[in-house]
């Protein structure tokens, strides 16, 4: 799984929501390798399992022939209390990373197989993400 081997802070703070802001992305947001790329259509937290998994997912499909990249890093350490510890104990400990993806960031990219293989293997790895998701094209 991917993490960062050095963290400023342990523990980070969350993020103030605005809701009439909206989260779109002005970096990450073009195919910069590939030819073609899975964007994320909605901001959401993607934990480091699920970039796993999702990487897995296009690794086992592309196998030898193609090249992947990883747009995205999980650098933001996430907290969790125990269970049945009650309010104002503290923060919780650290429990894994997150990467907090905005609304048009470009995940994942591939190249060097053939479109119908790459669609496929996008398809795939979309399913194993916590939030909505479309394939691009250079073209």
């Amino acid at each position: 799984m991917l993490f960062p081997k050095k963290v400023k802070f342990r523990k980070s703070q969350r993020r103030r929501k605005n809701p009439k802001k909206k989260m779109i992305a002005t970096r990450g947001s073009v195919l910069a390798f590939g030819s073609l790329g899975l964007k994320a259509e909605e901001p959401k937290w993607i934990k480091s399992n699920h970039i796993e998994a999702a990487r897995k997912t296009i690794s086992r499909s592309i196998q030898k022939g193609g090249k992947m990249w990883i747009r995205i890093f999980p650098d933001r350490p996430i907290t969790a209390k125990p269970p049945e510890v009650g309010m104002g104990k503290g923060k919780g400990d650290p429990v894994g990373y997150i990467a907090p993806v905005k609304a048009g960031t470009v995940l994942f990219e591939i190249d060097g197989i053939d479109e119908n293989n790459a669609r496929e293997a996008l398809r795939k790895a979309a399913s194993k993400l916590p939030l909505k998701t479309k394939i691009i094209s250079r073209t």
